[in-house]
């Protein structure tokens, strides 16, 4: 969330960017609740102090009536003020934490996501001399999928993953995991984007896929939470990408200077309902309640948090370059970026399919506002301690790239050509 004090200073400002990103908040109420709450809270502060000295009084020697009349009536107003101090910070958090972070002052001013500016497109899009088919079709046909037997198990969207296409997913993992884990791959990879940035490596993790709601909450992530699957009779819920997890393993935890960055490449299996989009992609794995994702997630100083959300779009665009996969870069608007969000940028790769780009990265850029409500912070050099500022991304999600692996690289007979960056992954096969 924002720091109270910022707000306080930047009303309008605040007020504004919370219109911008379509969040119904109104700031002058919050302030006023910030008023009383600080005027509640001097109070009981002046009380604490009279009962205090009232208490000195009465040190050595019995307590006088007076003085024990006296107390009895501190007390009593310290319990009043202490109640309705409570009622007004429960009304002053729940407003807090709807304040939206600051977008920074090149995201676009949008209402829909089809204000989102496609910054970039990169890569030659396929030519065949067949009629390219969706992914569905030759998965289906090959035997690599199957939804009608997971749906009778789960329901739908749901799907059991066979034979090859579970081979294609292991080797992308491997790859990706093998080059984000190796300091010189990001060496050239930030030199490539013109970054002066730290070379440090990313860290696999195997997370927790369960988080509790306090973390959840914390990272801002929880709602809508009639998209998010929850444990009966557990404060659990099951998380929806492995930055959820890796992003909150360091709540209330401080890190010396020379600790940062820290990078983490988290995989994760992640659940999400996908309300409200019945009838939508529901053909194939394109939109599923159960997926797979390698995610990135990074801690660092403020100085240094910029950069870092670059270096995580360079990544991605080194990923799918690598496969040689063609895709656009989108910066997306005030609207679409998301509520804790200061910056953000997607990544859609070109489907033959379906005659079109979709998303398949997203890089989130959140500043302090995460850590703020995880108290994960940082002890600088100078001896100051501030709060960290964090970045998460796609590094790939599983599904979703081998749909454009299979989509991009299909052939007239139905088989799909390995990219060379992954046939080291499958026993040196060129062809699945």
């Amino acid at each position: 969330m924002l720091d109270i004090r910022f707000i306080r200073e930047h009303a309008e400002e605040v007020q504004k960017n919370a219109i911008n990103k379509g969040c119904n908040i109104d700031i002058s109420s919050l302030l006023e609740l910030d008023s009383k709450r600080r005027d509640l809270q001097s109070k009981v502060e002046e009380l604490r102090t009279k009962r205090n000295e009232n208490v000195s009084q009465a040190k050595g020697s019995r307590p006088t009536d007076q003085m024990i009349a006296e107390g009895k009536v501190i007390k009593d107003q310290i319990a009043e003020i202490e109640a309705q101090f409570k009622d007004v910070d429960v009304d002053y958090t729940t407003l807090l934490k709807k304040v939206p972070n600051m977008a920074m002052d090149d995201v676009p001013i949008g209402a829909s996501e089809d204000e989102n500016v496609v910054i970039k497109k990169v890569g030659d899009l396929p030519k065949f001399d067949f009629t390219p088919r969706n992914h569905a079709d030759i998965a289906n046909e090959r035997g690599w999928l199957d939804k009608e037997r997971a749906a009778k198990v789960t329901g739908s969207r749901f799907a059991y993953i066979k034979g090859d296409m579970v081979k294609l997913q292991m080797a992308i993992v491997q790859f990706v995991i093998n080059t984000l884990s190796d300091d010189a791959e990001i060496a050239k990879i930030a030199k490539g984007a013109g970054l002066k940035v730290s070379t440090k490596a990313f860290i696999p993790v195997l997370p927790p896929l369960m988080i509790r709601t306090e973390m959840y909450d914390a990272m801002d992530r929880l709602e809508p939470s009639d998209d998010r699957y929850k444990l009966e009779g557990d404060d659990l819920w099951l998380q929806g990408s492995a930055e959820h997890v890796l992003g909150s393993m360091h709540a209330d935890e401080s890190f010396d200077e020379s600790q940062l960055p820290i990078r983490y490449l988290g995989y994760a299996t992640s659940f999400r309902r996908e309300a409200g989009t019945y009838g939508k992609d529901m053909e194939g794995i394109l939109r599923m309640h159960q997926f797979d994702k390698l995610e990135m997630e990074s801690f660092t100083t403020a100085d240094d948090s910029l950069n870092e959300h670059l270096l995580f779009v360079a990544i991605q665009e080194y990923l799918l370059q690598q496969l040689k996969l063609p895709y656009q870069v989108i910066q997306k608007c005030t609207f679409d970026i998301g509520k804790p969000n200061a910056r953000g940028i997607d990544m859609e790769t070109w489907l033959p399919g379906q005659d079109k780009y979709r998303e398949t990265h997203t890089a989130d850029y959140m500043t302090d506002y995460q850590s703020r409500r995880l108290n994960t912070r940082v002890k600088r050099e100078s001896g100051n301690l501030e709060l960290v500022h964090t970045n998460d991304a796609t590094a790939f999600a599983l599904g979703r790239i081998m749909i454009a692996i299979i989509e991009n690289n299909q052939t007239a007979d139905g088989k799909v050509n390995i990219p060379v960056v992954l046939q080291p992954y499958l026993a040196g096969k060129t062809v699945l």
